[in-house]
């Protein structure tokens, strides 16, 4: 379908301020992409709201033109959820950084989408509260995008994800309507369409002002940092200390290459360079709690075959060594200016095997892959390492991908743990659901987007998408599981 730009522009500087219009192709190349580069595409315009009623107003005005959209944060996503592949408006909600209200008396605080996840914290620790949640890129994603992706971050294996911590939503529909969804409370008599419309990656509406629950900060937190000479026995210290009853606030692996990369990033030794993996533990909590769990998480590592120990408890000390995992996305780049990040889930138990798995795929496909995860929750993060002069890179890291992916659903896994579905991985969505599963997600879609123009073909394969030949999941018996059939790219 071809639209009249020259008429969306026109209606919409007569509805926004003028500021709040981009067209021009040098500005708009700014958001050809969002943190997956692998694909690049300028939208045809923008907008960048600064009010419920900006978003309103542009939405209706897309209606009225029968003109897609695309929402956008601050493009930190790493699926193409904010890839504009196909003709559409993009609205870029980075503009709406206002902390619409505080109640602290109710642990709650309501912002608008554009507001950066580490701010919400800032806004309250010195109250002594603070927001749980927290990805890797926290001091630069939104709000806004954490609840289109769900996203989760270090603090998830204990304190959940995105939709653990939000209690209402204003949104506004695809065709300008604004709605609340979620009653404020944490739980209420009704459909939770609130929980319907987090992780739906921009499929359903926009999201304009979030309240979200905040925490008491704990009483005392230490971070253990050990180091393994196999990934094996690192995967068995976080088995022995969630069998054991702890549960740390967060649990991360990161192996060779990724701990050599972030000592070169920082310029010093922070963790030792041999090993083959280095696991860190953060527990919180009351301090006599923390202590003893503390000194019976140094037991299970040294029993798993821990090298070295180390525990902060100073604040400035437990930064430090969270400061690696944290920078590790970065550090990688300094070893090849591209990669490409997957993000799967696997049972707590199999990570030895699935990572054995990946190292196999990696010396086939002839691409190396650093590892650096959630590994209390088995939520994977391998970076596929190449560079985009090579013959045929993309294709390769691709296939890669897609097979590391597969080893996640032999081993009873997800495709996605945080990063979402977007443009990266819809053609793999029907290896774990079937055509009942997918109708009825499309049925939802549908009650919400009945004209299928909010973020248009994301998420859900479409021929158009994944071709005439889109894949279908084949009922292979292995282990009493099903799993994938063999595919081809697309």
């Amino acid at each position: 379908m071809t639209h009249d730009w020259s008429a969306l522009e026109r209606d919409l500087r007569r509805l926004l301020p003028s500021r709040a219009v981009v067209a021009r192709r040098q500005e708009l190349l700014s958001y050809d992409c969002d943190g997956l580069t692998l694909e690049r595409h300028c939208p045809p315009l923008a907008v960048l709201p600064e009010s419920t009623e900006h978003v309103a107003a542009a939405l209706r005005c897309c209606a009225d033109h029968q003109v897609p959209f695309v929402a956008r944060g601050s493009g930190t996503g790493l699926s193409g959820g904010a890839l504009v592949d196909q003709e559409a408006l993009l609205v870029v909600t980075s503009r709406m950084r206002q902390v619409l209200d505080l109640d602290l008396p109710n642990q709650t605080i309501t912002v608008q989408p554009g507001v950066i996840n580490s701010w919400v914290t800032r806004a309250v620790a010195g109250e002594g509260y603070y927001y749980a949640p927290d990805p890797s890129s926290q001091v630069v994603c939104s709000i806004g995008g954490n609840v289109a992706e769900n996203s989760g971050g270090v603090h998830c294996l204990k304190y959940g994800v995105t939709s653990n911590h939000v209690l209402r939503l204003e949104v506004v529909l695809p065709d300008g309507t604004v709605t609340e969804l979620g009653s404020g409370v944490a739980e209420a008599p009704e459909l939770d369409l609130r929980g319907a419309f987090i992780g739906s990656e921009g499929t359903l509406g926009i999201a304009t002002a979030i309240t979200l629950r905040l925490l008491r900060a704990p009483e005392c937190v230490n971070v253990l940092l050990a180091d393994f000479q196999t990934m094996e026995a690192a995967g068995e210290a976080v088995r022995a200390v969630t069998a054991a009853g702890l549960l740390p606030a967060g649990m991360e692996i990161m192996d060779r290459v990724t701990i050599n990369a972030v000592d070169d990033f920082f310029g010093y030794d922070e963790y030792p360079r041999d090993a083959a993996a280095v696991l860190l533990i953060e527990l919180d909590g009351q301090a006599s709690e923390v202590q003893a769990s503390a000194e019976r998480a140094e037991d299970l590592c040294r029993a798993a075959g821990a090298r070295g120990l180390r525990r902060a408890v100073d604040p400035k000390e437990c930064a430090v060594l969270w400061k690696g995992r944290k920078s590790a996305f970065s550090a990688v780049g300094q070893i090849t200016p591209t990669y490409y990040v997957q993000d799967g889930v696997v049972p707590r138990s199999t990570l030895p095997r699935v990572l054995a798995a990946i190292e196999r795929l990696s010396q086939k496909h002839g691409l190396p892959v650093a590892n650096v995860f959630h590994a209390g929750d088995g939520n994977l993060h391998p970076l596929i390492l190449y560079r985009a002069s090579e013959p045929d890179a993309e294709q390769r890291v691709k296939a890669l991908g897609a097979d590391i992916l597969r080893e996640c659903l032999a081993a009873g896994g997800s495709i996605s743990g945080e990063h979402g579905i977007g443009a990266d991985k819809r053609c793999y969505l029907d290896w774990m659901f079937d055509e009942n599963d997918l109708e009825t997600m499309g049925l939802l879609r549908q009650a919400f987007d009945p004209g299928q123009r909010a973020n248009p073909g994301k998420v859900l394969p479409t021929p158009r998408t994944c071709g005439e030949s889109a894949r279908r999941v084949v009922a292979l018996k292995a282990g009493g599981k099903e799993q994938p059939a063999g595919i081809e790219l697309f």
